[in-house]
């Protein structure tokens, strides 16, 4: 019962936030789905592709149901899933995450959550593992990047919110308001922190004497 439950739970979640991440891209253009927005590179697109690569493997070759794309062995990671070339398409990438939901559905739909799995890059005594383990770890890697994507939307033109029918339009005077509050709040607390200290008392030798 309570198996079940969790499983349902789990895949809920993880549906749920798949189409989260999506859906930041919306409306987005070619460049801005793309150019990287850290120092790091972080990018939308790159996101994307990312996840549904961590799928893939994960739902894919842990439980010996390799994944029908076609991926680059783990081992010869490079980093090449954290961004888009100008040769991939958008929809080249929305599609592999869509085809890959479909076997990683399948896999979690035909096994117990019980089912063993190894994970080859996971270290010892870790790496071998079963499908709940391995539910919980795509579903936080998941949330982790949709939570990236949520901080790259808003900087790129203010959008929030985790799905279309929870946007609301946005206030830009309230959004500055809000801001400026927060802003003298830090910089209050900052001063406060700073009249704190001890003052450090230096002696002198000579007036010492």
């Amino acid at each position: 019962m309570i198996d079940d439950f969790a499983k349902d739970n789990l895949h809920g979640r993880l549906r749920r936030d798949r189409k989260a991440l999506l859906w930041k891209l919306d409306g987005l253009s070619e460049y801005d789905v793309r150019r990287p927005l850290t120092a790091t590179g972080t990018n939308l697109l790159g996101l994307v592709k990312h996840v549904a690569t961590v799928e893939a493997r994960y739902f894919g070759e842990v439980f010996d149901r390799p994944s029908p794309e076609r991926l680059p062995r783990w081992q010869d990671s490079d980093g090449g899933d954290l961004w888009a070339t100008e040769d991939e398409t958008r929809g080249q990438i929305f599609g592999f995450y869509r085809r890959t939901w479909e076997h990683s559905d399948a896999t979690i739909n035909e096994l117990p959550l019980d089912a063993p799995g190894h994970v080859p890059w996971w270290p010892e005594p870790y790496a071998d593992t079963n499908l709940f383990a391995v539910m919980v770890h795509v579903l936080s890697e998941s949330v982790r990047h949709a939570g990236h994507a949520d901080i790259l939307r808003e900087g790129l033109d203010g959008r929030t919110g985790m799905r279309a029918e929870h946007e609301k339009q946005i206030d830009e005077e309230a959004r500055a308001a809000h801001r400026a509050k927060i802003e003298q709040a830090a910089r209050s607390a900052a001063a406060i922190k700073a009249r704190s200290r001890p003052v450090e008392c230096r002696v002198d030798n000579a007036d010492s004497i």
